[in-house]
């Protein structure tokens, strides 16, 4: 005998929509750009060595002081150079200040995209699992409404009722496989929806585990929400880089100091130099370019402070939407409880009435389908309640495999930027930059 395959959970497909996401990937790839901008900026603050290496063939033939002269020469020359920015009134600082944080904002989207990821896979989950239990919710109402048809059938041959009922529980009968068809339709969707959410089609999926906890009022969610929500942390980070942008124009305005050093060496009659100096500019007109640029990084670091306070508010908003959903919900629930267990009387009383002549077929098929409405009805409210409290975590900032704790190895941001910041230029780092490529494509 083969064992049954296990069940696969809630957990396993937040850990393949992790693993399988390109949009992370993606955007893991823009974060170790952004790394590389550090290193960038850090070169400026180190010399640019340079050498130029030069052939020429030359033809002469001319008279000079009664003496004619003819014959072509080769010359070869070679030169070296080293250039150095010593002082720059605090240029390079800001440009290196400003690729830090643009890496620590650039960390923080990548948060929020794991978030989206994440959300992603359970709405699909949910979405599945709905849809299997509507499509065997229809398919009891297809044979439950067949063996109303049968039993018409029946009491029409022996004269009880008319041809009408038995047409009305033909109709319902259709109607029922119509809407059957439908759900087997949701259902496929959904499953396609999980594929592109986790890599692969869905399996014999497992009951839904437990919520994870959110909190007892909104008021401590909007505390978290503040703290950890990447979409503020990443703002935050942007006003720094604004305050540091106004810092980078006011340096540009001026001087700087640089040593520059250059050997050369020619052929032709072996000749021999050497330079070496400081060299002071500054850029004393510009059309009004410098002083622009100024106005403009003035006028960037007002709008990122806006900026961050419209992220504020958009995110207690969506914190509060998703806390009343959440309660709406829940209510629903409550409700469609209460309704299901009276519609459940309803139907045993009228069926069994019915049988006794007190009710016509089409009540018993009314009957039935406010039942199934009902249980239709909780199974939404279910689901979305369910979602609802993902949304709520997402909107607090702690919808991550580390929060959820799937145990899964994560990206770890910290590896490449580690192995890049300080510039490496030599070949002895190159095996930790490929081991590190190498995990990160996973």
């Amino acid at each position: 005998m083969t064992l049954p395959a296990a069940a696969e959970t809630l957990a396993d497909a937040l850990t393949a929509a992790y693993r399988n996401s390109h949009l992370l990937d993606q955007n893991e790839a823009v974060l170790r750009a952004a790394d590389e901008d550090v290193a960038v900026a850090v070169s400026s603050l180190r010399p640019v060595v340079s050498y130029v290496v030069n052939w020429g063939k030359s033809y002469a033939n001319y008279t000079t002081a009664g003496v004619h002269v003819s014959g072509d020469t080769l010359a070869t020359s070679v030169s070296l150079s080293l250039d150095l920015m010593v002082f720059d009134f605090g240029r390079t600082k800001a440009q290196i200040a400003i690729a830090e944080e643009s890496v620590k904002a650039t960390r923080q989207a990548l948060v929020g995209v794991e978030q989206d990821v994440l959300l992603a896979a359970v709405q699909a989950y949910v979405d599945v699992k709905l849809a299997e239990e509507i499509v065997a919710l229809r398919q009891s109402n297809v044979r439950l409404i067949t063996q109303e048809l049968r039993a018409a059938q029946d009491r029409f041959e022996v004269g009880e009722i008319t041809r009408t009922d038995v047409s009305i529980a033909e109709a319902r009968l259709a109607a029922s496989r119509a809407s059957l068809a439908a759900a087997e339709g949701t259902l496929m969707v959904a499953r396609e929806s999980y594929k592109a959410a986790t890599g692969a089609y869905p399996g014999r999926l497992a009951a839904l585990p437990p919520s994870p906890k959110i909190g007892k009022t909104i008021d401590e969610a909007r505390s978290v929400a503040m703290k950890t929500h990447p979409a503020i942390r990443q703002a935050q980070h942007q006003v720094t880089i604004a305050d540091r942008s106004v810092e980078l124009a006011e340096a540009s305005m001026k001087p700087s100091i640089g040593l520059g050093v250059s050997i050369s060496n020619t052929t032709v009659q072996d000749r021999f130099s050497a330079d070496a100096g400081l060299q002071m500019s500054q850029t004393l007109y510009a059309g009004g370019k410098l002083s622009a640029l100024y106005r403009k990084s003035l006028a960037q670091k007002e709008g990122a402070r806006s900026a961050l306070k419209q992220t504020v508010v958009q995110i207690e908003q969506n914190l509060g939407n998703a806390w009343a959903n959440l309660a709406v919900y829940g209510a629903s629930i409550k409700a469609t409880t209460a309704q299901i267990e009276a519609a459940q009387s309803a139907f045993d009383g009228v069926r069994e009435e019915a049988s006794l002549g007190a009710r016509t077929t089409l009540d018993v098929l009314d009957a039935e389908q406010e039942l199934l409405d009902a249980r239709a009805s909780r199974l939404e409210a279910e689901a979305n309640r369910y979602v609802a409290v993902y949304r709520v975590l997402a909107a607090m900032g702690l919808l991550t495999v580390d929060h959820l704790k799937l145990g899964i190895p994560t990206y770890d941001p910290d590896a490449y930027y580690d192995a890049v910041k300080r510039a490496p230029a030599t070949s002895s780092r190159g095996k930790k930059l490929d081991a590190i490529m190498e995990k990160v494509g996973r």
